[in-house]
């Protein structure tokens, strides 16, 4: 269970919905939540080491607004998915979900939009941090706007670390009605304490909930049911539709069954059915949606373990009428680490832990998995006082900021030679560079200073191109080191 804090109620038409809220994660294990792959890149280093400085030679500093190549990985799968995404430099991701309203001509729309905390501009606020941004909302239908929405939003954090965080860390919310019919959604949100803004759209198609139909499945994170169509339904969404892998046990998708089943019947039946992306089945059940009122409504739990990793779609059909009501699922490692198997991940974890250490994860059964994953965050969290695996966060900000630095080696940064040992020893104490003030120069010498281990590492610009490669003589030091290093998570 996740608990929110600054949820502000917004009221149209005598309704309530949340919006503007900031959550914090309370489970354990939320380790990658820092690794997000819809990150401006910010400068971080290896703790209690000192950047040798600008024009240091260590590889460009990312420019304010740029992004790393899984960046545009990690947008693909949410479009993927239905969903709306906007880029740097104000990433966020945005659905859109239908549930029944008053009348039988009308029908609510919700709105629901993610961001993290580290896109906003941040000012202190006696003993806590504050921070203003602005959602707009523009509903066309052909050339005429039938609606407009312009909402100024706050958020509050107790900590300059909250500050930063790069998870699903802020949800906003908006509940407005349409009547049935094709329309368009532009969305801009704007960062009020500087200039980045972000916009993106989408075409909508909002459906008339007649009785025998079901209503959008809306990924959640806590839901009351509703009993009357008259009210707004009460819910934190989950925008990303995204469960961490070998933290959260289960989906939770929050619907509504309008009419239709036996008459005063408790429940209404469904059959539930999860495909990936290939059509194939991962897994199915019967659910239930119970009576509360006029309607029946309620949360339907999938099991992520059954899932595996990546995409996919949940089906959830009445049994009693033709409809079908869907949702996006996202099984990662992180809130916001959206690679697409488990291989892939364990590819990244190279420069973190031991050949033998992950080989052990590779060979365990699918089945196995999530509690092997669970087991793996735990035993290399260097602080389990606190929610998150400082190890982990600390090791994909140098895998973010590699890829940038270190782009032009002829390879992906973090596979370059500097980018391994960036990524493995982190940022070096001291930078020396030979023939520095000729760029073009074949033969250039670059040497990395690590006091911690008592060595200097050289690299050669054998091209006159910054494609700088280890000597043998300090590619042999360097691998023995690392050895060492990554020994001691295991």
């Amino acid at each position: 269970m996740r608990c929110h804090e600054s949820v502000r109620r917004s009221a149209e038409c005598g309704a309530r919905g949340a919006r503007g809220a900031t959550r914090r994660s309370s489970a354990r294990g939320s380790a990658l939540a820092a690794a997000l792959l819809l990150l401006a890149l910010t400068a971080a280093g290896c703790a209690g080491r000192r950047r040798a400085g600008t024009g240091d030679g260590t590889g460009a500093a990312p420019r304010p607004g740029e992004v790393v190549t899984v960046a545009a990985d990690a947008a693909r799968i949410y479009q993927a998915m239905g969903l709306v995404t906007a880029p740097e430099p104000l990433p966020f991701v945005s659905g859109v979900a239908y549930f029944a309203a008053a009348t039988p001509d009308s029908t609510l729309a919700v709105v629901t939009l993610s961001l993290p905390n580290r896109a906003l501009t941040f000012v202190r606020e006696g003993e806590r941090y504050r921070a203003t941004y602005e959602v707009r909302l523009e509903v066309k239908q052909g050339s005429q706007t039938v609606r407009r929405i312009e909402s100024p939003e706050i958020v509050r954090v107790g900590t300059f670390k909250e500050t930063t965080r790069d998870d699903e860390s802020i949800i906003f919310q908006q509940i407005f009605t349409l009547t049935p019919g094709q329309y368009n959604l532009d969305i801009a949100v704007r960062d009020a304490g500087s200039s980045k803004s972000a916009t993106a759209g989408s075409m909508l198609l909002v459906p008339r909930l007649a009785a025998g139909t079901l209503s959008s499945a809306l990924t959640v994170y806590e839901a009351a049911p509703r009993g009357r169509t008259d009210s707004f339904p009460d819910f934190v969404p989950a925008p990303r539709s995204t469960a961490a892998y070998g933290r959260d046990t289960v989906v939770r998708v929050y619907l509504e069954g309008y009419g239709g089943g036996a008459a005063n019947a408790p429940g209404l039946p469904l059959r539930l059915t999860v495909r990936n992306a290939q059509g194939g089945t991962l897994w199915s059940d019967t659910a239930s949606l119970t009576r509360h009122g006029q309607l029946y409504s309620g949360l339907l739990t999938v099991p992520v373990a059954r899932l595996g990793i990546g995409p996919a779609t949940l089906f959830a059909a009445r049994v009693d009428t033709p409809d079908t009501a869907r949702s996006p699922l996202l099984v990662s490692f992180g809130d916001d680490l959206p690679v697409a198997s488990f291989d892939e991940m364990l590819g990244y974890l190279r420069f973190f832990a031991t050949p033998q250490r992950l080989r052990i994860l590779r060979d365990t059964t699918p089945e196995a998995r999530a509690a092997a994953w669970a087991a793996f965050l735990r035993e290399t969290d260097p602080n389990p006082a606190t929610p998150q695996n400082e190890a982990l966060n600390e090791y994909f900000t140098r895998l973010r900021q590699a890829m940038v630095r270190f782009r032009d080696e002829g390879t992906a940064g973090w596979l370059s030679d500097r980018g391994r040992v960036y990524m493995t020893l982190g940022e070096p104490d001291q930078v020396y560079e030979q023939g520095a003030n000729d760029i073009s120069q074949r033969g250039r010498a670059q040497i990395w200073e690590y006091r911690e281990y008592r060595v200097q590492l050289v690299f050669i610009d054998q091209t006159g191109f910054s494609r700088w490669r280890l000597t043998g003589t300090s590619a042999a030091e360097f691998e023995a080191i690392a050895r060492r290093v990554l020994s001691r998570g295991t």
